[in-house]
């Protein structure tokens, strides 16, 4: 399979350029400072109960082989894979992290996660499409996986566990492990080592600085349906885009805006030129756009804390330029992400949660309101554009890892999605696509290189069936 990525230019267009990716999941394929931890190789856990935080609650409700609430983290690294080691890694680095060493079980009011006594998942090959369905009973209760291929580390997680946020932690320090098992000149491989940057905090942020009751409710306008030829059900497209990261900043320098809204806006200016057509519409575009609040309370916390906004865009004409729809998506986003409406948003969360009537709801009744809630939400979202922003590794072991980069699975109404992860001088920006047709990644990328950004693109091995 080839490595190789080709370069997208002003001359040369997306459209020629892309290349079947190392990612090709559908068809198969066979010192910085540390901090020491005293390694126990078999460690003694009590018995542990903990309830689902406030995000986590919807996830095992709207869980389905179709729309599996899983998405991926992936590290290439330089060097191909040795299974033995990361199976070590593992095994070492899990029982560090409470809120993966977890299996979820069906209470009488809510569901609930104890401590998971099976030993850890075993890692295996990647010999499926991104992003599936994560079957408990067939991975000793735990709701991740670790697959391998050639040079990728790829961890998958159920997004009831945690966000990417608290994902990219973790698998931050198994491929520090897994470099020092592999690379004993990089410490003791033998010794069970956190960085001193990792946190292993598990509060309940949401309920911690939950503050008042607030009056606000899901929106309820429909938005537009992105559709086309699906690809067969649990599958799914994805396209790599390689952007250079200085030339982003500076082309959203010269716009005005950052680099969030500059990459919605180039998103949300694609599905106008390349879906829409530039015809107007009667339904809004709207981009779920999660953003992470930690920053916001100080948080640590390796569980969910996120709240949802919506980029939107309105088609009203058939004449746009790409500045009046930038100036749309930014304007939108930033009215919505404000410390106060942020608050907002989490206070109506949270306060439906500590209702008395409804806690003291059997499960089975808040299950069905929950489903009815989120199809009333879900028909308000186009699709979804998630940035972890800025990853930095420690060194030594970043100069072991080429790239990272993310994945979404599919939703419902929600057939074109996108993960950008940025790391050294390189973003990429991963679109997951559950339709065949790719004119909105054409019209996307070409954008970037007119603007003048070094873009290289990869595919998985769907597009080519």
């Amino acid at each position: 399979m080839s490595k190789k990525r080709q370069k997208t230019t002003n001359k040369k267009t997306a459209q020629n350029t892309q290349k079947k990716s190392d990612t090709k999941p559908e068809v198969k394929p066979t010192d910085s400072k540390m901090k020491s931890v005293k390694r126990q190789p078999k460690r003694i856990r009590e018995a542990r109960f903990d309830k689902l935080d406030n995000t986590a609650n919807l996830f095992p409700v709207i869980a389905s082989r179709k729309s599996s609430n899983v998405y991926r983290i992936a590290a290439t690294l330089t060097e191909e894979i040795q299974p033995e080691k990361l199976q070590q890694a593992l095994d070492m680095v899990l029982p560090y992290f409470d809120v993966m060493h977890v299996r979820m079980k069906t209470g009488v009011f809510w569901y609930y996660f104890e401590d998971n006594p099976n030993p850890a998942p075993r890692v295996m090959q990647e010999d499926m499409g991104p992003c599936q369905y994560i079957n408990p009973l067939l991975n000793r209760e735990y709701l991740f996986r670790v697959l391998y291929y050639e040079r990728r580390i790829s961890l998958e997680v159920f997004h009831a566990l945690t966000d990417g946020n608290g994902a990219l932690m973790f698998l931050k320090e198994l491929v520090y492990q897994y470099l020092r098992l592999v690379h004993p000149e990089i410490g003791k491989g033998d010794r069970m080592e956190l960085h001193e940057e990792t946190t292993v905090d598990r509060e309940d942020s949401y309920l911690k600085h939950y503050k008042r009751p607030a009056k606000k409710s899901y929106k309820t306008e429909k938005a537009l349906v992105i559709r086309g030829e699906m690809f067969p059900r649990e599958y799914f497209g994805i396209m790599h885009g390689y952007l250079h990261l200085p030339d982003v900043k500076r082309v959203a320098k010269q716009y005005g805006v950052t680099v969030n809204q500059y990459l919605l806006g180039v998103f949300a200016w694609s599905v106008y030129k390349g879906y829409m057509h530039s015809i107007p519409h009667r339904r809004p575009l709207a981009v779920c756009v999660p953003v992470n609040l930690r920053p916001y309370y100080g948080s640590a916390t390796t569980k969910n804390f996120f709240a949802v906004v919506s980029a939107m865009f309105r088609a009203e004409r058939e004449d746009y330029t790409f500045e009046e729809v930038l100036a749309q998506v930014a304007e939108s986003l930033k009215n919505q992400i404000t410390k106060e409406h942020l608050e907002e948003i989490m206070a109506y969360n949270v306060s439906n949660e500590k209702n008395k009537a409804l806690r003291a709801t059997p499960l089975f009744i808040k299950n069905i309101a929950m489903k009815i809630i989120y199809q009333m939400s879900a028909k308000a979202n186009s699709g979804c554009v998630t940035n972890l922003g800025l990853v930095k590794l420690a060194s030594p072991y970043d100069t072991y890892v080429e790239s990272l980069y993310a994945t979404l699975s599919m939703s419902k109404n929600q057939n074109l999605k996108a993960a950008v992860v940025s790391y050294k001088d390189t973003l990429v920006f991963t679109f997951s696509s559950a339709v065949r047709e790719v004119d909105v990644q054409k019209v996307f990328f070409r954008k970037l290189a007119e603007d003048g950004i070094d873009v290289s693109v990869e595919t998985n091995g769907v597009y080519y069936e």
